[in-house]
């Protein structure tokens, strides 16, 4: 029996799980899917050896950690640094993919308009890079807000002011923070300066409306939040797993 499979930490409220699930049972499929909850990337080695194990995708805090345990990469996973979906080939062959490039491209190009020239992105781990990969390829020029600023194009918190959203349209929050059950914390954020020009976009899911996208939308902005996003990347990883 075919199995599919998530790999991260904590999995609890995951919707890859519930998802493809429905996908088996709708379309009369017997494939089965499993959650597989790691506390050190190492332990990835054990679900290699799962019997039957066609593929599976990956999550926080795995996708750049995942890279040395794969045998290739595609071309766009190795540009963008961060793999979200592994294909195990018939003889072993383990291959990453970023279909979170695909969601997120596919999510943000109705909301786009010739007052998105500079993005802000929060966080710096492997979706932020996918972000990041997506919005420079359409155009746009990105900086980074992060709590350990590494370059010249990654800001602290505090740095935040009136001209950098003045500059900046898109923001983007890559960060955890808001997540169910902690639906009261929000990243540091000056709402003042927003405007209905912005976009501004949450890759969580749960709740459907966090802290930052409910003070944004109440400034006007646009705001999206991760669900389609995860929903086209999920469909991106089937395709690649049975290809």
């Amino acid at each position: 029996m075919p199995k599919f499979g998530l790999v991260g930490k904590r999995l609890g409220h995951s919707f890859s799980k519930s998802y493809f699930e429905e996908k088996f049972q709708r379309e009369g499929l017997d494939h089965t899917f499993e959650n597989f909850e790691l506390s050190a990337i190492e332990d990835v080695r054990k679900v290699f050896s799962t019997p039957d194990l066609k593929g599976f995708s990956v999550t926080i805090p795995y996708k750049e950690q995942i890279i040395p345990f794969l045998d290739s990469l595609s071309e766009e996973a190795a540009e963008i640094g961060a793999v979200n979906c592994v294909r195990i080939s018939a003889d072993g062959q383990k291959t990453g993919y970023n279909t979170d490039a695909f969601g997120f491209h596919q999510m943000i190009k109705p909301f786009l308009t010739n007052e998105h020239e500079r993005a802000i992105i929060f966080g710096t781990g492997g979706a932020s890079k996918a972000v990041a990969y997506v919005l420079k390829n359409i155009g746009l020029d990105v900086i980074w807000i992060s709590r350990n600023p590494k370059n010249e194009k990654e800001f602290r918190y505090e740095a935040m002011n009136e001209y950098m959203l003045r500059a900046c349209k898109v923001v983007v929050n890559c960060t955890p923070v808001g997540t169910f059950p902690n639906i009261d914390e929000c990243i540091p954020f000056p709402f003042e300066f927003l405007t209905e020009s912005h976009l501004c976009i949450d890759l969580i899911y749960n709740p459907e409306e966090t802290r930052f996208l409910r003070e944004a939308r109440g400034k006007g902005a646009t705001t999206l939040n991760g669900l389609s996003m995860l929903k086209e990347q999920a469909n991106k990883a089937w395709e690649i797993w049975n290809s």
